[in-house]
């Protein structure tokens, strides 16, 4: 059986810590912003680490 390629998609957007964790950009950053509080367009800057579950699943995406 061929060996399976990664999804290009989640090498652009997200990447790893050096323990491991997966790093994605902040949601709710891109429109609408006039009508978000400024304390959470505050908080969303920048980046976060996913969760367990969700970085289970990117990181399969990557092991193919």
């Amino acid at each position: 059986m061929p060996k399976l390629k990664s999804k290009s998609g989640a090498k652009k957007r997200f990447t790893l810590t050096a323990k491991g964790k997966v790093r994605a950009k902040q949601a709710n950053t891109a429109h609408r912003l006039v009508s978000k509080a400024k304390s959470a367009k505050l908080r969303n800057r920048g980046t976060t680490i996913l969760t367990d579950s969700d970085a289970y699943t990117i990181k399969r995406y990557w092991l193919h």
